[in-house]
């Protein structure tokens, strides 16, 4: 009997036990199936900022580098504001990047808003490498010829080789040969009337010389400069010949009144080509006004490079050497022979005058 009730006591205690341990696994297989859902979460989220598409890291891993990265956000977000307006870093600029910190999921592939158009050998290479250290410009580093070449291919292949931008941003490309081609003016104007053009100008004949360097560079065995220049190959009777392409291109009157046949002249800001070189922040400070953006790009970036004749960045961030234009910029030019030269200016005189009174400046060639 005392067995038996002894058994009557235990029953009830191992049901409590029993219902205890059961309410305990539902609790924990509970918090299991939160803590898992919250743990795929923070993966699929981590493996997004890492880019990992192979295979995920391991957890305590991905919690560091996602830390790390917040703490890093953090930190660039409260030095960007502690920092005056219009203030700048190794590379310029930094304050104005704070506006676009956390806006990356928004750009987006669009057509320019500015185009280098020209001209070849005046400096358009620099200009866009200069440029480039703007944080509210977007610029393609290639030539894409849009609107002298490929034109055919729509506008839709044009816009998928822009680089993504942000809302504020100005997109811009160059491409030279716009500026002599005949049919870039229309195109241009059909793709946007309130687009920003600049041309980069320099003496055309120092620029001829420079054209004609280039080709010897790339065509051994082409004729003297002197031969190509004058018909029959002499200047005996002094007559240039105008429609080669080295001097054609510097025709600059003929070729600006395509385009002002399209689009108003305060549409067009015209770079000094030497006043690149000699000043270079003094150029880039007015096409910065010119494309509406904050000054940014001042004389703290550059040097000037002795041995190349024309100004270099100084050190970019994350980089151990200054960054200067490739070999083929900035070397000898072919001897001409100084009749040759004075000629060719008497030649231009009164086609850069008319290029004067056309845009209203003086370049002093």
């Amino acid at each position: 009997m005392a067995g038996s009730h002894h058994l009557q006591q235990d029953v009830p205690r191992f049901l409590h036990k029993l219902l205890f341990m059961f309410s305990l696994a539902v609790v924990c297989a509970s918090l299991y199936f939160i803590l898992s859902g919250c743990c795929d979460f923070i993966l699929v989220d981590s493996a997004k900022h890492l880019k990992q598409t192979s295979q995920l890291l391991p957890l305590t891993e991905l919690f560091q580098r996602k830390n790390a990265s917040f703490e890093k956000r953090a930190t660039d977000v409260g030095a960007r504001s502690a920092s005056p307006v219009g203030s700048t870093g190794a590379t310029g600029a930094v304050g104005a990047q704070s506006a676009n910190v956390g806006k990356d999921w928004t750009a987006t592939r669009r057509l320019p808003q500015a185009i280098i158009i020209g001209v070849k050998k005046g400096g358009t290479r620099a200009l866009l490498e200069f440029l480039r250290l703007h944080p509210d410009i977007r610029a393609l580093g290639s030539e894409p010829h849009f609107f002298d070449r490929h034109y055919s291919r729509g506008l839709n292949w044009y816009r998928n080789l822009m680089p993504k931008a942000l809302e504020g941003q100005v997109v811009l490309e160059k491409t030279p040969r716009y500026f002599v081609t005949a049919d870039s003016p229309g195109r241009i104007h059909a793709m946007s009337q309130e687009v920003k053009l600049i041309v980069v100008v320099r003496d055309p004949v120092t620029r001829a010389i420079s054209d004609y360097t280039q080709i010897i560079s790339k065509t051994p065995g082409v004729p003297s400069f002197e031969t190509l220049t004058f018909h029959n190959g002499t200047e005996e009777a002094l007559k240039v010949d105008s429609l080669w392409s080295p001097i054609w291109i510097g025709l600059y009157a003929l070729h600006l009144e395509r385009w002002l046949a399209h689009f108003p002249l305060e549409q067009i800001h015209f770079v000094h080509g030497e006043r690149l070189v000699s000043d270079p922040a003094g150029e880039l400070g007015r096409v910065q006004d010119f494309l509406g953006l904050q000054r940014i790009i001042t004389d703290k970036h550059f040097y000037f490079n002795k041995t190349k004749g024309f100004p270099c960045l100084k050190k970019p961030e994350g980089s151990s050497k200054p960054h200067c234009l490739g070999r083929t910029k900035g070397r000898p030019h072919a001897d001409i022979h100084p009749q040759v030269i004075l000629r060719l200016r008497q030649f231009y005189q009164p086609h850069n005058l008319r290029f004067y009174q056309m845009t209203g400046q003086d370049f002093g060639w």
